[in-house]
């Protein structure tokens, strides 16, 4: 199935550009949608629901987790794919996001073409 809009969730405006850029390069079909921290995702989220969702964890107001807490809360229907962006090596940060059903991949930035041909086969 085809990306037809992709959410990005990044308080970096570097990380935010790279993640457009590379999205448009791959598909330039593709809605791109921004928010800068998880409470603005909420918002942006409240009146769209995107094929993917691409998640940083580390970021002020609300983090990536508490958004992912939030998210699971508020929302019944979730996008199909959500897949954390992030610098963090850790394995307990991994661990953490693919705890929740909807969080389907676990990538480190920068964005690659590679992780959107996932996320597109993650949409079947």
């Amino acid at each position: 199935m085809k990306i037809q809009s992709i959410l990005v969730v990044d308080d970096d405006e570097n990380d935010q550009f790279i993640c457009e850029y590379t999205i448009r390069k791959y598909d330039s079909a593709i809605r791109v949608l921004k928010a800068f921290d998880g409470a603005e995702a909420l918002n942006v989220l409240r009146g769209d629901t995107p094929d993917a969702i691409i998640l940083d964890i580390n970021m002020p107001v609300m983090n990536g987790f508490e958004f992912l807490d939030r998210y699971a809360q508020e929302f019944e229907v979730h996008a199909p794919v959500v897949a954390m962006l992030t610098s963090s090596h850790l394995g307990k940060d991994r661990e953490r996001a693919m705890q929740y059903d909807f969080v389907k991949s676990y990538f480190e930035k920068p964005l690659e073409p590679d992780h959107l041909r996932v996320m597109a086969e993650l949409l079947g």
